[in-house]
């Protein structure tokens, strides 16, 4: 099945792609990790979005690239999340490397920062990403920081 790939902030969202966008981060966060936690924090409004969108407009990844000082003193991205029915075709991989490499088009861009599932720890790693701090519990999920150096 074709996906298209696109980056948009807030105010150039569709209705239908923040839907979209929302409903799998739901069915991921909320429903699949039975984590109910407040989603929306706000983040969102400031933040540009990363997602790609299957032919019937279902969103099958997707990410928020947040600038410096909302998040962290850096740019960060999070809410990364793929469609468990995608898994295992390199969406994912995908995914930050198309959000690694917007961020890296920004001119004050020098880092990255991310607050990632302590089970994704070697994921991130790999794509050049390094542990700092201690294992830390986010939504009773373990989570652990990691920077990356651009």
């Amino acid at each position: 099945m074709k996906i298209n790939w696109h980056c948009k902030t807030w105010d150039a969202l569709s209705k239908e792609e923040l839907y979209a966008i929302i409903q799998l981060r739901i069915q991921v966060f909320v429903i699949e990790q039975n984590c109910p936690y407040q989603d929306l924090d706000g983040k969102d409004l400031k933040s540009k979005h990363l997602f790609a969108l299957a032919e019937d407009g279902s969103c099958v990844a997707c990410a928020r690239l947040v600038p410096p000082g909302v998040s962290y003193a850096n740019y960060s991205i999070g809410r990364v999340v793929s469609a468990l029915h995608r898994r295992g075709e390199g969406l994912g991989r995908e995914l930050m490397v198309r959000c690694i490499a917007a961020i890296r088009e920004e001119k004050d861009a020098n880092e990255i920062r991310i607050s990632a599932q302590l089970y994704l720890k070697k994921f991130y790693e790999s794509l050049g990403f390094i542990a700092v701090g201690e294992v830390y519990p986010e939504d009773n999920i373990p989570h652990i920081q990691m920077y990356l150096n651009l």
